[in-house]
């Protein structure tokens, strides 16, 4: 039987070692959901607005840049998980000591590199976009639009940084907060700015860009501003500021476990350019309605996603804890989460796919019965993606980080590019989309192999349990600490 729900020792913070697990589950991962949905309505709003106001160059070049910032963000992502895990790691083990280590290493190591990517961003981004080959009359809205994005990257990323720590402290809450005044912000501004109404100048392109880079920087100073007016507890004060300094033994299991977890999202995003190479060889009306689709795709993804990382920073506590008896239940309350969210949604979508995708196509596109035909064969590959993510989430928390990106390496090319050369000749561009399904199947089958050996749970602690029971007594001060709750 699960232990009895704990009190959280600060508001917005909560101990996820306790607790009904699919309860916890459930308000754990709603806030990042949630954050997800905005960030993509965030992209959305702001294509309108650079479409509508300044035309289809403009906004191609906004897409143009935007692969860019992706390939960056993907390195600094894998960093912060890696620091969330070792942050969970810690707090469930009751060091917050040790979690502010990691994390003013993850952080100092971010603004670090951070610093150094938006300066050559800037000088190099004619080069880079050059390398992709971007059309002439789209480039000097996409270079405008790029070197005001670099400047926005340090705040970026400190703002992503803090977010993940605070997840990994069990605070999901925080960055939801900051990621509403974001987006309110971005959104607001960028008409604004690109048009120049009322007393804001008129700035094109570029006005799209500062509208977000002033959003990334208000949201960044408000939430340290917050971090610290409550006392949360990954403050660095006073000797703590020194933790900014990255330390040998911290930067070993971030950048050893973090570069590793960028490549897995760098595989997906590479594979995802090879599919749309693919079904642009199709034709323009296939190429319009797999676009619609992955319009689609991007929201039913997004519960999984969430859960994924809920299941992540939970595992990480149980962990930390030493309470791995309760992994396989935090794994299995997500898995029937997933089915349950992502199911639903999909279900809808089928219900729904003629006026949902008319939204993006027009309703009397012959692109729409193409659309609706590609979810039926492709869109199930979502919900037995869900569950291998899952299975990463709980392996991810024992820094198993090696095996799932050999796993989405293998189904995501040989396995799915081998199934659609093999069987194209027989099932036509059917064999495009059924290789979703066919990829998402094997990479399912293989999370559970790996999930199923013992071998990684022996390993998974990344905070020894007797250096937490010695530094927890001898560095916490107690205006600081949040010891898990008895």
């Amino acid at each position: 039987m699960d232990a009895p729900a704990a009190t959280p020792v600060r508001a917005g913070h909560r101990d996820l070692t306790r607790g009904p697990i699919l309860r916890t589950l459930i308000a754990f991962s709603a806030p990042t959901l949630l954050s997800n949905v905005l960030q993509s309505l965030n992209g959305s709003v702001n294509a309108i607005w650079v479409g509508r106001l300044l035309g289809e160059n403009a906004l191609a070049a906004t897409a143009n840049a935007n692969v860019i910032m992706f390939l960056v963000f993907a390195g600094v992502f894998g960093f912060g998980m890696a620091a969330t895990i070792k942050v969970g790691q810690a707090f469930g083990a009751g060091n917050i000591d040790a979690a502010r280590r990691t994390f003013g290493s993850a952080l100092g190591l971010c603004v670090g590199l951070a610093i150094i990517v938006a300066s050559a961003g800037w000088m190099l981004a004619p080069s880079l976009l050059r390398a992709m080959a971007t059309p002439p009359e789209v480039f000097h809205y996409a270079l405008d639009y790029l070197r005001v994005i670099f400047i926005s990257m340090p705040a970026s990323m400190i703002t992503l940084m803090i977010g993940m720590g605070l997840r990994g402290a069990g605070d999901a809450q925080t960055s939801l907060r900051f990621m509403i005044l974001s987006v309110a912000l971005d959104v607001g501004l960028n008409p604004l700015l690109i048009g120049g109404i009322g007393p804001f100048p008129k700035l094109g392109i570029a006005g799209s860009a500062v509208a977000t880079t002033i959003a990334s920087i208000v949201s960044m100073v408000s939430l340290l501003v917050y971090v610290y007016a409550r006392n949360l507890p990954l403050r660095l004060r006073q000797a703590e500021i020194g933790y900014l300094i990255p330390q040998p033994s911290e930067l070993r299991y971030i950048i050893g476990k973090g570069l590793p977890m960028g490549a897995q999202m760098l595989i997906i995003s590479v594979a995802g350019i090879v599919m749309v190479g693919l079904v642009n060889r199709e034709g323009a009306t296939f190429s319009a309605a797999y676009g619609a689709s992955l319009q689609l795709w991007n929201y039913v993804q997004m519960p999984a996603m969430a859960i994924s990382a809920a299941v992540s920073a939970m595992a990480a506590q149980t962990i930390g804890a030493g309470l791995t008896q309760r992994l396989g239940k935090i794994t299995r309350a997500g898995i029937v989460l997933n089915l349950a969210m992502t199911g639903t949604l999909t279900a809808l979508i089928l219900l729904f796919d003629r006026p949902v995708l008319g939204l993006f196509l027009g309703a009397s596109s012959p692109a729409v019965e193409l659309a609706r035909h590609i979810q039926y064969l492709a869109i199930w590959t979502y919900i037995l993606f869900g569950v291998t993510i899952v299975l990463f989430g709980t392996m991810r928390a024992g820094g198993v980080v090696f095996a799932p990106l050999i796993i989405l390496t293998i189904s995501m090319y040989p396995v799915r590019l081998g199934f659609y050369a093999l069987a194209r000749g027989a099932l036509g561009s059917d064999a495009l989309w059924l290789s979703f399904t066919v990829g998402s199947t094997i990479s399912m089958i293989l999370a559970f192999i790996a999930y199923r050996r013992s071998g990684w749970r022996a390993q998974a602690r990344a905070v020894a349990p007797e250096k937490c029971a010695e530094e927890t007594h001898v560095d916490g001060d107690s205006a600081g600490r949040m010891a898990p709750a008895v």
